[in-house]
């Protein structure tokens, strides 16, 4: 192992003690987008004993300009993520533990995907899952660190429970609209930075470097050259329902979340169903292949094209509605075809 990171355990911070100490941690990155993609890379190479990582949707070609694992043959397959990110990252670090999951997170799946974590890294695309993030946090006791990004913007945050303002502390409620993906666009610099930002406090705390955290909250505009680093720690409430002595966590609470939401960065719906289902695809496909639509399929999920639109559906029912944001249309088609 040494031979191995022996350019990480030369960093005096870290040594051999600090990468014996990785070796034993582990990471829940969840997301594995244009953030998680990266960090999850860095974090294999690094040498973390156990990496977890989680990941509802599947490969697609705008993906490959800047999620790094992906290939043109997993966006040919529509591979999930999780599972062409594990495969790649096995062949990056074959000696460490990598768990995925083809999961949308919510209150019931989070729970146990904490469980023995040391921190969690937030790679994903809204604020539901961010504040589910952010209240097991903080009823586990578990640090995270928050990144986003759109355009050439970025930003970061570290938070570590009982410590420092959380999120839920620095927003009044979760934020609807603004900019993403698919109105500004991004650049893949200004994920590499919010990833480096996020891998770097990780090691920190990993390593008990607590010491040299940034300890504010990071923003920045590679484009214009602009950078802000701003103390929040004022921001700290002591009725705050997610972090105060008598936190309610609330969006832990089933009744918080989204059945329907519009997808960041693509003309897209996702439709979850109010119970998880165990479809049968090869059923669904054999009676989809009867209309005149178009029928592709792999073991995770089935594929079906109709008119403009395209319907993907995983095997528990969740289903990506493609070429539309209107949620009333998407629901329609997802009835309509998907029963």
């Amino acid at each position: 192992m040494d031979n191995r990171y022996s350019r990480q355990i030369l960093f005096p911070p870290i040594g051999k003690e600090g990468q014996a100490k990785l070796n034993n941690k582990h990471i829940l990155v969840i997301g594995l987008g244009t953030l998680g993609a990266q960090s999850s890379e860095m974090f294999a190479r690094a040498g973390v004993g156990r990496l977890t990582i989680v990941d509802r949707d599947y490969v697609e070609w705008s993906n490959l300009q800047r999620q790094p694992l992906y290939t043109e043959d997993d966006a040919k397959q529509q591979i999930p993520k999780a599972i062409a990110a594990k495969k790649r990252l096995e062949k990056i670090n074959s000696e460490i533990d990598i768990i995925s999951h083809i999961v949308d997170v919510t209150p019931e799946e989070i729970e146990w995907l904490v469980k023995d974590v040391d921190i969690i890294i937030d790679a994903t695309d809204n604020f539901d899952i961010r504040m589910m993030i952010n209240d097991i946090s903080q009823k586990k006791q578990i640090p995270w660190i928050f990144g986003s990004c759109v355009g050439s913007y970025g930003m970061s945050l570290t938070i570590i429970p009982r410590k420092t303002s959380c999120l839920h502390c620095l927003i009044e409620k979760i934020p609807i609209g603004g900019q993403t993906c698919d109105t500004a666009g991004i650049i893949m610099p200004a994920a590499s930075r919010v990833v480096t930002h996020q891998v770097t406090e990780a090691l920190k705390i990993l390593t008990n470097n607590d010491e040299e955290l940034l300890g504010k909250l990071l923003s920045f505009d590679l484009w214009s050259n602009e950078e802000v680093k701003m103390n929040v720690s004022a921001l700290k409430k002591s009725t705050c329902p997610s972090c105060s002595p008598q936190a309610t966590y609330p969006f832990l609470q089933m009744e918080q979340q989204t059945k329907s939401a519009v997808l960041c960065g693509r003309e897209s719906v996702q439709i979850r169903p109010a119970q998880k289902q165990d479809r049968n695809l090869t059923d669904l496909a054999d009676q989809l292949k009867k209309t005149s639509g178009k029928v592709e399929q792999n073991p995770y999920l089935l594929s079906y094209s109709v008119d403009k639109h395209r319907l993907v559906i995983f095997k528990d029912g969740r289903t990506i509605v493609h070429g539309t944001k209107d949620l009333e249309k998407a629901r329609t088609l997802y009835y309509r075809y998907f029963g």
